[in-house]
């Protein structure tokens, strides 16, 4: 399981798509998820502006998981 760092209280389902290499550029970000539905915690969800906090693990359609952590 990779994990990605963050600075701030939480960061969007749109912004992780990002910075995970899923999508070059936010506007790309509702065509992917119209298509796909990652799992949050389990859970699917499909909204580009969900909150994702630290302890959040995020499993996307290839079955990658990614952990949220708090940057130290």
């Amino acid at each position: 399981m990779k994990t990605v760092e963050i600075w701030s209280e939480y960061i969007t389902l749109g912004q992780l798509l990002k910075l995970t290499g899923y999508i070059s550029n936010g506007a790309e970000a509702k065509e992917y998820l119209a298509n796909h539905s990652p799992q949050i915690n389990g859970e699917p969800d499909n909204r580009r502006g969900r909150k994702i906090r630290p302890g959040d693990i995020v499993t996307f359609p290839d079955k990658q998981s990614v952990k949220i952590v708090t940057k130290e």
